[in-house]
């Protein structure tokens, strides 16, 4: 599975429906909380946090994906700009549902799908100018951090970066686009500046799977901190697996290797001891090694050449006179 780290911004995300909690959305919001608040402490707005229609850079969510997200970002943290800083916590989403908009269809050609959230925040002193600054319309653009499983080719529906087509073109008159597929992580939402998405504004950055579990080798290795999920530890685990098992294999072939090397090299006659070659031999990468075994065997071949069984000669006279008894 391919991991992907994924940021996609909403363009006019936030669209306050009424600032008031309804008697189940203040029942969700005290889950959350140390003590009961009340309906006049709290301000409760809505944000669209994503679609499935194709971003600027070519990609979208599959509608599969918006509903494994509906569960994922249930009691996530709003914050600023993506700052992980305790400080910048500022709203938390109390539920999440995908909604399909009738008579909208997205750059594909398929039904629009949004995903659409619910958030409060305390109505305090220090919250009064983000609420304002939400009702007048200036902060409504936010952008979601999550992580999902592949990117897929939208034409072929093989792994985006291993296959032929690209984003932005047209394949039989189909748009070819990277769908962001098997979310299993979702991590924030933050109110952001710019937003990237024609309608539901997004953008994102992502690394394949290989590229992050050997950014995340290279950091350790320079000792350098990584926060990981409990997912990403099995993966990078399974990775570290994969490594040592193919070393394993690598120096098997290696080894067996080195050994034809040297049983040729005695075939052959080289005139070299058997102790200089072996020390020779160890010295050499696996490319110089098959180089030694190629020539060697052409050598060896030269020397000894083969000869079918049946080679046409003829029969000597002492065979002719035996045949004279077969049955």
């Amino acid at each position: 599975m391919q991991q992907t780290d994924v940021k996609k911004q909403a363009a006019g995300g936030v669209s306050p429906e009424g600032s008031a909690p309804t008697a189940e959305e203040l029942r969700l919001i005290n889950l959350y909380t140390r003590r009961e608040l009340t309906a006049g402490e709290v301000y409760v707005f809505s944000v669209t946090l994503c679609d499935n229609d194709v971003d600027r850079d070519g990609e979208r969510f599959t509608v599969e994906a918006l509903f494994e997200l509906e569960k994922l970002f249930v009691g996530k943290t709003g914050i600023f700009d993506h700052n992980p800083s305790a400080k910048n916590q500022t709203a938390r989403i109390i539920s999440c549902r995908v909604e399909a908009e009738s008579g909208r269809e997205t750059a594909t050609g398929d039904d629009y799908f949004c995903l659409k959230a619910r958030a409060y925040l305390p109505r305090t002193e220090g919250n009064a100018e983000l609420i304002a600054a939400l009702d007048s319309g200036i902060v409504k653009e936010v952008s979601v951090g999550c992580a999902v499983g592949h990117i897929r080719c939208s034409i072929c529906g093989e792994e985006l970066h291993r296959c032929a087509h690209h984003k932005g073109e047209e394949y039989g008159g189909e748009l070819c686009c990277g769908e962001l597929c098997d979310p299993y992580d979702a991590y924030e939402w933050s109110f952001v500046a710019v937003p990237a998405q024609k309608r539901a504004g997004v953008t994102k950055s992502h690394d394949r799977k290989e590229d992050n579990m050997e950014g995340i080798m290279k950091k350790l290795g320079r000792g350098q901190s990584v926060t990981l999920s409990d997912r990403d530890c099995e993966k990078l685990l399974g990775y570290i697996d994969t490594l040592k098992q193919s070393a394993k294999d690598g120096v098997f072939y290696r080894d067996s290797l080195t050994a034809e090397v040297l049983r040729l090299s005695a075939a052959v006659k080289t005139g070299i001891s058997a102790e200089t070659m072996e020390n020779v031999a160890k010295s050499m990468s696996v490319a110089q090694l098959q180089e030694f075994k190629t020539a060697f065997e052409k050598q060896r071949a030269e020397m000894l050449p083969l000869q079918p069984q049946l080679c046409g000669e003829k029969q000597s006279p002492k065979s002719a006179l035996n045949g004279q008894y077969n049955i």
